[in-house]
C-alpha cells in the first residue's frame, strides 16, 4: 500500500492563519460600512441593527436587509423621505422616536406594510401628517409627545392608523384654530368637536358666498344692460321728436321695432 504524503506543518498552520486574516478583513470592512455609532447584533433570534444616539441626521444606507428590528431612536433626523426603508423586506419594528422628525414623505414607509407591526415616531416634532403616508401599514403605531396641528387632517389619520394601546391620551394638541383646545388630548377634543364636519361647513359655507357673488354680478350687468339701452332708446326718441313730422314718424316705427 503505497505511502500517504504528509502536508507539512508549517504550510496547515499558515493556511488557517491566512484564512483568519481574510475573515478579520471581512468583517472589519463591514463593520467599516455602518454610520459611526451602528452595529448589527442578534437578539431574541432576531436580527437587530441598532443606531441609537449615533448624531445621525438622516435615515443610514447600508442597513443590511435581512433586518428585522431597526432602532434609529435618539438621534437627529428632520424628516423621512419617500422609500426611506424600501429595501429592508423583513422588517417587524422601526423604531424612530426622540429625533426631530417634521415631515414625512408620503410612501416613507411603501414596502413595509406585509411584515412591519411596530412603528414608532413619539418625542418628534411633527406638526401634520397625511394619511396617505401611512396607506396599507398594518402596523401598531406610536404617535404620542409630538407638537400636533389639531384640524381635520390629524383626525382623518387617527381614523386611519393603528395606534399603540395607551399611546392616545399622549396625542396633545400643540396648536389649533380654537384656543381653547390647546393642551389638551386629541381624542377628548374630538369627543366635542368634529373638525372635519366644521372644515365642511366652511368650505360650503365660502361656495355659497362666491356663487352668490357671481350671482349678484351678473343680475347688475343684466340691469345696467336693460338701463343703458333704456336710457338710450329714450335720447333716440327724444332726437326724433325734433325731426319734421314725417321723417319722424318714419324713424319712431324703425325705432320701435328695433327695441322691440
Amino acid at each position: 500500500m503505497p505511502a500517504v504524503e504528509q502536508v507539512p506543518f508549517c504550510l496547515v498552520t499558515m493556511w488557517q492563519l491566512l484564512q483568519s486574516l481574510l475573515l478579520l478583513a471581512s468583517c472589519l470592512r463591514s463593520a467599516a460600512a455602518f454610520p459611526k455609532g451602528c452595529y448589527p447584533s442578534e437578539e431574541e433570534g432576531l436580527k437587530t441593527f441598532r443606531c441609537s444616539n449615533a448624531q445621525l441626521t438622516e435615515v443610514p444606507r447600508d442597513i443590511p436587509n435581512d433586518t428585522n428590528k431597526l432602532y434609529l431612536d435618539s438621534n437627529r433626523i428632520p424628516f423621512l423621505p419617500r422609500d426611506a426603508f424600501r429595501d429592508l423586506p423583513l422588517l417587524l419594528e422601526l423604531d424612530l422616536s426622540h429625533n426631530a422628525i417634521a415631515s414625512v414623505e408620503s410612501g416613507a414607509f411603501r414596502g413595509l406594510a406585509e411584515h412591519l407591526h411596530s412603528l414608532d415616531l413619539s418625542s418628534n416634532r411633527l406638526v401634520s401628517i397625511s394619511k396617505e403616508a401611512f396607506s396599507n401599514l398594518n402596523a401598531k403605531v406610536n404617535l404620542s409627545n409630538n407638537p400636533w396641528l389639531c384640524d381635520c387632517r390629524l383626525q382623518e389619520l387617527i381614523r386611519t392608523v393603528d395606534l399603540v394601546a395607551g399611546s392616545s391620551s399622549g396625542i396633545v394638541c400643540g396648536s389649533s384654530a380654537h384656543e381653547e383646545h390647546v393642551g389638551k388630548a386629541f381624542l377628548q377634543v374630538i369627543a366635542d368637536t368634529d373638525f372635519c364636519n366644521v372644515y365642511k361647513r366652511t368650505t360650503d359655507i365660502a361656495m355659497l358666498v362666491t356663487m352668490f357673488g357671481w350671482f349678484t354680478m351678473v343680475i347688475s350687468y343684466l340691469v345696467y344692460y336693460v338701463r343703458q339701452n333704456q336710457e338710450d332708446a329714450r335720447r333716440h326718441l327724444e332726437y326724433l321728436k325734433s325731426l319734421p313730422s314725417k321723417q319722424r314718424r318714419s324713424e319712431e316705427s324703425s325705432t320701435i321695432s328695433t327695441v322691440v
